[in-house]
């Protein structure tokens, strides 16, 4: 029984160290939320990436920089979304730690980042 509820314990550990700390949106919530102009996105993939083509209406968090709040919107409850390059990358934390400290409550991440993004054939933007 004690190894059994070990193994249980470090599956939970193991999941919630991989789950990270903002819940996750898939490509096609954020194709939604953007059509409904309910969203503002991070793009934390730095400005060269950015353009050469990113999420449309992302925001490019390396050239925001200290104006990241004049680029949300005034509504704290806003769903903001962070991404970066794809589903092993670790900087969308950036934005989305960015956005929570401004308090923003409803923040999550994109783990697909721009490379899921561009494989599920989705609108690209370069400007």
């Amino acid at each position: 029984m004690k190894k059994i509820i070990t193994l249980f314990i470090l599956s939970l550990f193991s999941f919630t160290l991989y789950g990270g700390e903002y819940p996750d949106i898939s490509i096609k919530e954020l194709q939604k939320a953007i059509k409904s102009g309910k969203v503002a996105v991070i793009d934390v993939n730095g400005a060269r990436s950015y353009s050469k083509g990113h999420i449309p209406t992302a925001i490019d968090f390396s050239s925001a920089g200290n104006q990241l709040a004049k680029s949300l919107p005034a509504d704290k409850n806003t769903l903001i979304v962070s991404y970066c390059g794809g589903p092993r990358c670790r900087a969308y934390k950036r934005g989305a730690d960015a956005a929570s400290k401004l308090g923003y409550k409803n923040v999550r991440h994109l783990s697909a980042g721009i490379s899921g993004w561009k494989k599920a054939g989705a609108d690209i933007a370069t400007k």
